[in-house]
């Protein structure tokens, strides 16, 4: 075999075996990077005026709060706040599902206390937020439900079963629940605004403590350490 032979299968060797080094290095980046960036966690608040700033001064509420936690801890996690002031949970059922198409990994529905207050009957309270967390579920998200307690304008058993409602809720749909989302402020007239039905300022630092300690499940998801 002469040299013109030898180097000619040698060439067509190399050339059939040949892998282009950009491509390579540009499929194993675009992999590595697939793998690395990942969209951040998202957190879908459905609520009321008591999380809507209601008389507040804005960036004062404990929604607020939650997020000035996260940023302050380094998660990328950001929070839609959904809420309106005099929302239900019928209200919140309807603008649910466009919501969820912003795909949140963790919804927390605050809503039933209009509801409560109107003397709406207590199954449809209860098959509303039903709904709405069984549509959270199954669009991929975990769901926190917070417990509210109303006067006994409706009387003591109304007033019983609508407190009772969320912890049957959260039971059979295996949620995590806070069972009483003004715990700490609801006795206390210096936590309220001026119609002594709206948590003023003061209050805020509370609600968010206790909505914080609620989310121990969730700490994995939203990237919190403490």
């Amino acid at each position: 075999m002469n040299l013109v032979t030898r180097i000619l299968l040698v060439i067509g060797f190399s050339l059939h075996g040949f892998v282009p080094f950009g491509l390579f290095h540009s499929s194993a980046f675009a992999q590595a990077n697939s793998t690395q960036i990942k969209k951040p966690s998202q957190v879908l608040i459905l609520g009321d005026s008591l999380s809507a700033e209601y008389g507040l001064p804005r960036n004062s509420g404990w929604v607020q709060l939650l997020q000035n936690e996260l940023k302050k801890q380094a998660s990328a996690v950001k929070i839609n706040n959904a809420s309106i002031s005099g929302e239900t949970t019928s209200g919140g059922l309807s603008r649910l599902p466009a919501l969820l198409n912003q795909k949140p990994d963790l919804v927390i529905i605050e809503l039933g206390a209009n509801d409560g207050l109107r003397g709406l009957p207590i199954e449809q309270i209860e098959q509303n937020l039903r709904n709405m967390i069984q549509q959270s579920k199954k669009s991929g998200a975990q769901v926190l439900l917070l417990g509210m307690r109303i006067p006994t304008n409706y009387g003591p058993e109304y007033t019983q079963q609508f407190y009772k409602l969320f912890q049957t809720v959260a039971q059979s749909e295996q949620i995590a629940l806070l069972p009483f989302f003004l715990d700490g402020i609801a006795t206390k007239p210096e936590y309220f605004q001026a119609d002594r039905i709206h948590p003023n300022v003061d209050a805020q630092a509370i609600l968010f403590k206790n909505v914080l300690r609620a989310l121990e499940p969730f700490k994995s998801t939203l990237g919190l350490k403490n």
